[in-house]
C-alpha cells in the first residue's frame, strides 16, 4: 500500500534539545491529520495503536507504539478515538495518571449520550487531566491549512494549566483557540459540528414559506382567472412572469423583517420602562437571524435584477412589441407621448437601482472581513440608517410601481389586489412605526431607558 503523506518537513521547528513530544492515541484520519501538522510545526509525535506494525498510512518521522507504551512518551496524549472504544483506558488508569488528555470526538447525533464524551472520558479516568478540543476542525482543514477553514478552536476543561498547554499547542499550529470555560461546556461545544444552518433554518424556512404562498397567489390572479373568465392560456406566465414578482416582494418583506424584531423591541422597552428584562425567546432568536434574513433577501432581489434584464429577449415581449408596432402601421396611429407616465416609469426604474445599490452595499458590510475593518459606530450607520433607507427606497420602487392602479377596483380579481399590495403591508407597517419610535417625544425617552434608566426605579 502506498503512502498518502509525503515526508513531514517542519514549518517551525524548535532545536532538538527543546522538541516537545506529544501523544495521539488513533491512527484514523484526524489522528494522522494532526500528527503530520504537529511534525510540520516541531513537535515530536508519537502514535499510539492497537496494531503498532501497521504503520504504512502513517507520516514519516513520527513513532507507532502500543497504547501502555505511547503513553509514558508524553505528559499531553490526544484521544483520536471514538467513544465506543474508550473502555480500554481504564486499563492504563497508572499511566494516565496526571496527564492531560486532550478528547476531539464528536458524535453521530445531538444529545446521543447524557453526558459529553469528555465528561464521560474524565469519569473513565479520574486521574487525569480531560480537556476539550480540535472537534471542530476537520482532517481536511488540518491537511489543507486553515486558511482554507475555520480557525477557530473551543477548548474546555477544569484544569486551568492544562487548558492553557492545550491553547498554547492549537495557536503553534497556526489557529485561534477560544476559552469556553469548564468541562460542562464540552456538551455545547460537541454540538456544534452536528448542527445545520442553525441561524439560516429560519429565513430559508419563512423565505420558502413565502416564496410557495405568492406563488400560488400570482398563478390564482394571473393563470387561473383568466382561464375561467377568458378562457386564457397563461401558463407560460409561470416561468418568467409570475417568478419575477414573486422574488422583489419576497426580497422587500424579509428586508421588512429584519428591521420588524427592533421595532418590536424598543416598543417592548417603552412598555416596560427598562432594558433589564428580557425579551421573549422567540423575538430573541428573530434578533439572532436577522443578517441571514437580510442575505436571504439580498438573493432575492439579485434574482429579480437578473429576471428583470431577460425581459427584452422573451418571445412573449418581442411578439406583444411587434403586433402594436404593425397595428399602429396599419391604422396609421401614434400613442402621444405622456411626459407624466415617463417620469412615472423613470423614478420607478430610478428607485429600484438606488435601492438594490444600497442593498449590495448593506450585504457586503457584513461580511466578517468587511465588518471587522469598521468600527462599532460605522457599522450601526450602515446597517441602520442605510437600511432604513435602504428599505424606505425599496418600498417607494413597489409603491411607484402601482402608480394610478395601486387600489383601483378593476385591479381586483375574485376580489384579490395584486401581489405587490401584499407585499408593501410590512414594510410600510415597519416605517410606520419606526417614524413615532424616532420622534423626540418617543426617542428621548427610548434612550434614556437604554443608557439604564428605569421608569419604576427606586434610585
Amino acid at each position: 500500500m502506498e503512502k498518502t503523506y509525503i515526508d513531514a518537513l517542519p514549518l517551525t521547528m524548535n532545536s532538538s534539545e527543546q522538541q516537545e513530544t506529544v501523544c495521539i492515541f488513533g491512527t484514523g484520519d484526524f489522528g494522522r491529520s494532526l500528527g503530520l501538522k504537529m511534525l510540520q510545526c516541531g513537535y515530536f509525535v508519537v502514535f499510539g495503536s492497537r496494531n503498532p506494525q501497521m504503520t504504512n498510512l502513517l507520516p514519516n518521522g513520527a513513532e507507532v507504539l502500543s497504547y501502555s507504551e505511547a503513553a509514558k512518551k508524553s505528559d499531553i496524549i490526544f484521544i483520536a478515538i471514538h467513544r465506543e472504544h474508550y473502555d480500554f483506558l481504564t486499563e492504563l488508569t497508572e499511566v494516565l495518571n496526571g496527564k492531560i488528555l486532550v478528547d476531539i470526538s464528536n458524535n453521530l447525533k445531538i444529545n446521543q449520550y447524557p453526558e459529553s464524551n469528555a465528561e464521560y472520558l474524565a469519569q473513565l479516568v479520574p486521574g487525569a487531566h480531560v480537556v476539550k478540543a480540535f472537534n471542530t476542525i476537520s482532517a481536511w482543514a488540518l491537511q489543507s491549512g486553515a486558511l482554507d477553514a475555520s480557525r477557530q478552536v473551543f477548548v474546555c476543561g477544569n484544569d486551568s494549566k492544562a487548558k492553557q498547554t492545550v491553547m498554547d499547542i492549537v495557536r503553534a499550529l497556526g489557529l485561534t483557540p477560544l476559552d469556553q470555560g469548564s468541562l460542562m461546556a464540552a456538551k455545547e461545544i460537541e454540538k456544534y459540528p452536528l448542527q445545520l444552518f442553525p441561524m439560516w433554518r429560519f429565513p430559508f424556512y419563512l423565505s420558502a414559506a413565502l416564496c410557495i404562498f405568492l406563488f400560488f397567489y400570482c398563478v390564482v390572479r394571473d393563470v387561473i382567472y383568466p382561464y375561467v373568465y377568458e378562457k386564457k392560456d397563461n401558463t407560460f406566465r409561470m416561468a418568467i412572469s409570475i417568478p419575477n414578482r414573486v422574488f422583489p416582494i419576497t426580497a422587500l418583506t424579509l428586508l421588512a423583517l429584519v428591521y420588524l424584531p427592533g421595532v418590536i423591541a424598543a416598543i417592548l422597552q417603552l412598555y416596560r420602562g427598562t432594558k433589564y428584562r428580557r425579551f421573549p425567546d422567540w423575538l430573541a432568536h428573530w434578533m439572532l437571524c436577522r443578517k441571514q434574513l437580510g442575505l436571504v433577501a439580498l438573493g432575492f432581489a439579485f434574482l429579480h435584477v437578473l429576471y428583470t434584464l431577460v425581459i427584452p429577449i422573451r418571445y412573449y415581449v418581442r411578439w406583444r412589441l411587434g403586433n402594436l408596432t404593425a397595428t399602429q402601421a396599419i391604422l396609421k396611429k401614434e400613442i402621444p407621448f405622456s411626459t407624466s407616465t415617463a417620469w412615472l416609469y423613470d423614478s420607478y426604474v430610478a428607485l429600484g437601482i438606488l435601492g438594490f445599490f444600497l442593498f449590495v452595499l448593506l450585504g457586503i458590510t457584513s461580511l466578517p472581513s468587511v465588518s471587522n475593518a469598521v468600527n462599532w459606530r460605522e457599522f450601526r450607520f450602515v446597517q441602520s440608517k442605510l437600511g432604513y433607507l435602504t428599505l424606505i427606497l425599496c418600498t417607494a420602487h413597489t409603491l411607484v410601481y402601482g402608480g394610478k392602479k395601486f387600489l383601483n377596483p378593476s385591479n381586483l380579481k375574485w376580489y384579490l389586489p395584486a401581489a405587490y399590495v401584499l407585499g408593501l403591508i410590512i414594510p410600510c407597517i415597519v416605517l410606520v412605526i419606526k417614524f413615532v419610535l424616532i420622534m423626540p417625544c418617543v426617542d428621548n425617552t427610548l434612550t434614556r431607558i437604554r443608557q439604564g434608566w428605569e421608569r419604576n426605579s427606586k434610585h
